[in-house]
Formats: structure tokens, sequence, C-alpha cells
């Protein structure tokens, strides 16, 4: 995946176009994205099965979005804001198409998407951790079938 080649994602009734971080942006955050990260794979791996960590980045968003709120949740308030704002709007990394344009998302037009749809922030949120670590989770899941039982253990 190039930097500027976006992946397309529609929640409710918006369609947004995620482009990749740069190498050492996702660097810089990923350790607040594995805190939101891990408990949303401990509370998915039950419902999916035991080896399938890797696969739980792949699942249809609408059935984790339980799961994907929970981490959220998991970071204080302030962690949590950041961590949106790191992954949504400070980047300029997301287009929100809004009557037929493509607008890059800041927080003012967050404001206006989200409001009273917080949980699609979230939803998209997790879009962007999939752009730019799905490979990551997927490897680590390959690595061993012992992951998923470490992580459910841990993340509850």
């Amino acid at each position: 995946m190039k930097l500027q080649d976006p992946v397309q994602v529609k929640i409710g009734e918006y369609n947004y176009y995620i482009r990749p971080f740069p190498a050492f942006k996702a660097a810089n955050i990923s350790g607040e994205v594995v805190s939101v990260v891990m408990p949303i794979l401990g509370a998915a791996l039950p419902l999916m099965g035991a080896n399938t960590v890797g696969s739980i980045m792949d699942q249809d968003i609408s059935e984790l979005s339980p799961a994907i709120t929970k981490g959220f949740e998991s970071l204080s308030g302030d962690k949590c804001e950041k961590l949106l704002r790191d992954l949504l709007i400070r980047n300029g990394n997301i287009a929100v198409e809004i009557e037929g344009e493509a607008k890059t998302l800041d927080e003012d037009l967050s404001n206006v998407v989200f409001c009273g749809e917080i949980q699609d922030m979230y939803i998209l949120a997790f879009n962007v951790i999939k752009v730019n670590y799905g490979g990551f989770f997927k490897k680590l899941g390959d690595q061993s079938g012992k992951v998923a039982e470490l992580i459910t253990k841990n993340a509850l």
C-alpha cells in the first residue's frame, strides 16, 4: 500500500477515504494503538475461536463495534481524545464525502458527521488502525497459536 492510496470505507451515511500514515508517524502512535487494540482482541477472540488473532482485523466492523467501543473506553478521557485526534484529524489523512465532494476531516467537520453518532467515530478510528497496523496484527496471529490465549487472558 502506498502513502497516497486511499482506502474507502462507508460508515453510517458517509464515505470516508483513509490514507496510510507516514512510517514514523505510525510508529509514534503505535503504543497508544496497541493499548486500544488489545481489549478489542480480548473481547472478540472468545466469539471467534482460539487461533484467529489475524482474522479479527478482517471481521465485519458491525460485529466488532461493542469490542471497539470497549477498547477506546479502556483509555482515560484525555488519552482517548488524543488518540482519536491523532488517528482521525491531526495528520489530514482522512477525507469524508459530503454532498458529493471529498473534504479533509478536521475538528469542525468531525462535529458535523459524528454529532449524535460517536460510535461511528470509534469505528472510523478502528478502520484507520486496520489500514495502518492490520498487517502487524495478522503477523502477530501467525507467530503462535498461544497468542490468542495470552491476549484473551491479559485483556479481560
